[in-house]
């Protein structure tokens, strides 16, 4: 049995790692903005009882100092921490506001930085534990229209690799997992945006399930440096970022597909 700490708890993919944890036999601390959104999601999914919720903002070192110290004090041992708690906000540079930069970075960067801080201020004595930090494939390559979310990404995967060799000699794993979209709240959003229609350029999005399948399994087991969801994208969004003159040579084409799968989800969205 492990002992879990998960951020963003309410929704999307952190709550379903909640579920997906505890379903596997393992206790889990999960953590959010609110602890009403977190009740509620409780009451939705009926965590059992080896779920405990509680409020965490994650750009908080304090918080997170008290979070972690909630799950050594009742369960003696800190094993996983995932950093998932996320924000996005699409928009071109010319038009987004500066408290949209201060939100990107302090969710998405400083958020996963804090929770890696205080995981590994206990994970180090103990000689044991992984970090799992949710980047995504906006952390490899360019996404013109989410500069903002690409910025925060990238330093995510950044951070990651780097910690992980600071990490690794003292029997603490980290893994940053970097998948594409995701069906969850923070895709419904992007719908309406034209400045997000590269997100909608692929296949059918990753679904929640799909992110608890490789974290519960291949990233548990194996604790490897990087995961990449799916691989073919992932393969795609490395010559992205290695070629970018290419991507940008392609964008057109990628856009005019994602702004007609945008057009079919909201036809679709008024007819529900």
């Amino acid at each position: 049995m492990l002992n879990v700490l998960i951020t963003g708890c309410a929704s999307g993919m952190g709550r379903g790692l909640v579920g997906a944890f505890s379903r596997a036999g393992h206790r889990v601390l999960a953590t959010g903005l609110t602890l009403e959104s977190l009740i509620t999601a409780r009451d939705e999914d009926s965590w059992p009882s080896t779920v405990e919720v509680r409020k965490l903002d994650v750009r908080s070192p304090g918080d997170w100092a008290l979070a972690v110290g909630e799950v050594t004090s009742r369960w003696g041992q800190l094993d996983v921490v995932c950093n998932v708690a996320g924000y996005l906000l699409p928009g071109r540079v010319d038009v987004f506001e500066p408290s949209a930069v201060d939100a990107h970075l302090d969710v998405n960067t400083k958020g996963v930085i804090f929770g890696t801080r205080a995981a590994a201020r206990v994970m180090v004595g103990q000689r044991s534990g992984h970090i799992i930090n949710i980047a995504s494939l906006a952390g490899l390559a360019p996404v013109p229209g989410l500069s903002l979310y690409c910025a925060s990404k990238f330093a995510v995967r950044g951070f990651s690799l780097s910690v992980s060799s600071e990490l690794k000699p003292h029997g603490v794993a980290v893994t940053v997992v970097c998948p594409d979209a995701v069906q969850t709240p923070m895709l419904d959003l992007q719908v309406d945006y034209e400045e997000s229609a590269l997100v909608f350029s692929g296949p059918a999005p990753l679904t929640v399930d799909d992110i608890c399948r490789s974290v519960l399994g291949p990233v548990l087991r194996d604790r490897p440096l990087e995961v990449t969801l799916p691989l073919s994208r992932g393969v795609l969004a490395r010559v992205g970022g290695l070629a970018p003159g290419m991507a940008s040579a392609l964008e057109p084409m990628l856009r005019r597909k994602g702004r007609a799968l945008q057009a079919r989800a909201q036809a679709k969205r008024q007819k529900e």
